[in-house]
């Protein structure tokens, strides 16, 4: 069973999501515990799942121009194998690099890295809309980055 967060476990939570490479001594430092304690409570939040993996985070920049592009799509009513294979193509197309459900008139909303407006043409007609149910798709192409994070607010909120 899970054990409450505490201010120093936030604390702890703040920091690796700035810098997962922190050493635990570096870390320690910086939220005000000895290394031990520091270590201890680190290795609580990756066994209970507040810590799920540690990433790099790329330069996206360093690979050419690119735009996000936001699309959401109307999906026909799917059997559950066609949904399986929908999930899994999802999955197989690494320029999609998010999905989500949604409600309203649309059912998905994906988010896109492309290279150029042909390019993205040629993914819509070559990839998107032969995804099983995709029946139709309209897309928004972000002018510029005005914020992003992969760091979640974790204080004032309450963690499940």
């Amino acid at each position: 069973m899970s054990e409450e967060l505490t201010t120093i476990d936030l604390k702890i939570l703040e920091q690796v999501q700035r810098d997962c490479s922190l050493s635990t001594s570096e870390l320690a430092d910086r939220v005000g515990l000895s290394q031990s304690p520091c270590w201890r409570r680190l290795a609580r939040l990756r066994e209970e799942g507040y810590i799920k993996g540690q990433v790099a985070l790329v330069d996206r920049t360093r690979f050419g121009p690119n735009l996000f592009i936001f699309a959401t799509l109307k999906i026909a009513t799917l059997t559950e194998e066609q949904r399986a294979d929908f999930l899994r193509k999802l999955e197989l197309t690494p320029e999609i690099l998010e999905c989500y459900s949604i409600f309203g008139e649309r059912d998905l909303m994906i988010k896109v890295i492309a290279p150029s407006m042909d390019w993205y043409q040629n993914f819509i007609f070559k990839t998107i809309l032969k995804l099983p149910g995709v029946i139709d798709i309209q897309s928004t192409v972000t002018l510029s980055e005005m914020k992003y994070t992969t760091a979640l607010p974790v204080r004032g909120t309450r963690a499940l």
